[in-house]
């Protein structure tokens, strides 16, 4: 009987090569699949297949060589526990995030990090210098001040999530706290790169958010770029276990990238029965976009044997008014997409989709940082 070939790895073009090239040295047949045939070099998501037979030897070869060993950040990030960062601000829709990832940590086998960043007056050294050590006095009692009520704020939130893990109402998961000074944006992403989560939850106003709010958003800079994945929890979302969405809808917009954010996307719910909906982030008059999403949906499906996953093409005209009729026509619980790192001029003045879909919807989104 032959061997059926199953995918060891999934990297960029070069990447995939490399590995190739090492494998087939030491006698074992390789196959690469997903390469864009017109610009090979810029391909992501490329399988990288081999005979089952051969898996044991592979793995063992790859060991040895280390070829794909990352810096010790990530290296730390693969060999750490499972962990989910929650940044709050002690608001309602902050609480319902809260909630929502502990149940997902607990789901997953994940320990949680509350974080709150707070930020504090600064006042500039060029004071005439009387003056200097009564602002020094008056900063310093504000500091102690504002540290002091987020201390009771954040035991506020600690007794009552001890309260409802008492009673049942949340399940028992091991967390801790942080606080950080600074400006909550800087702190969330900086503090996410020390302690490696696999998921940030935080909430969001949605809607309710006014249009000047866009450039300012934390939530909306984080998902824009931060590389882990963020999961933004609208105030009005009328659950706090993801046990409890049935459908979750994945954009794509037919990019090579999109391959490699669908196996993170999976990787992310596993354990959970979604029904999954794929559409497209393009709305102009193409008909290609039903062939292409055909193709996209066959592809996972024969990659994710078991999931269910249907496509919709989305209808003509505004973006953001036809995800809207899809999420309730469909009964969308969560939409996913991927989004990628853009220097701060672009997102001053082309803010994201991503970004856009946070102030245009109440439907939870779970961004997903594609690698370039």
């Amino acid at each position: 009987m032959e061997d059926k070939l199953v995918t060891l790895a999934i990297h960029t073009f070069e990447k995939a090569q490399i590995l190739k090239t090492i494998l087939e040295t030491e006698g074992i047949e390789v196959y690469i699949h997903n390469v864009n045939q017109i610009q090979p070099v810029v391909s992501a998501g490329v399988r990288v297949r081999i005979k089952e037979s051969d898996l044991p030897h592979a793995l063992r070869i790859i060991e040895d060589n280390k070829w794909f060993e990352e810096p010790k950040e990530e290296e730390a990030k693969v060999n750490a526990a499972k962990k989910v960062l929650i940044p709050i601000d002690f608001s309602d829709y902050s609480a319902k995030a809260c909630e929502l990832g502990i149940n997902y940590a607990h789901e997953v086998g994940a320990e949680v990090m509350i974080m709150h960043a707070y930020f504090s007056p600064y006042f500039p050294s060029a004071i005439p210098m009387g003056d200097t050590l009564a602002y020094q006095i008056n900063e310093e009692e504000s500091v102690q001040h504002i540290l002091q009520r987020v201390r009771i704020d954040m035991e506020n939130i600690c007794t009552h999530i001890n309260r409802k893990m008492s009673s049942g109402e949340l399940p028992k998961v091991k967390y801790d706290y942080v606080l950080r000074e600074g400006l909550p944006e800087e702190e969330i992403i900086a503090y996410s790169k020390e302690y490696h989560p696999i998921l940030i939850v935080m909430g969001t106003r949605g809607k309710s958010q006014k249009d000047m709010d866009l450039i300012g958003s934390v939530t909306g800079e984080v998902i824009e770029v931060n590389r882990v994945p963020v999961l933004a929890i609208p105030e009005n979302v009328p659950f706090t276990d993801l046990r409890d969405a049935k459908n979750i809808a994945f954009a794509t917009s037919f990019n090579q990238r999109d391959l490699v954010a669908f196996d993170e996307f999976m990787e992310i719910i596993k354990g959970f029965d979604f029904n999954i909906h794929l559409f497209n982030i393009s709305t102009s008059k193409d008909e290609w976009n039903e062939i292409r999403l055909t193709g996209v949906r066959e592809y996972f499906k024969k990659q994710y044997p078991h999931a269910h996953i249907s496509h919709t093409v989305l209808a003509d005209g505004d973006l953001l008014l036809a995800i809207e009729k899809f999420v309730r026509d469909k009964q969308i619980d969560i939409i996913a997409l991927s989004t990628y790192r853009r220097n701060i001029l672009a997102r001053m003045f082309n803010p994201s989709i991503a970004r856009k879909m946070l102030f245009h919807t109440d439907t939870p989104l779970l961004v997903i940082d594609s690698k370039k």
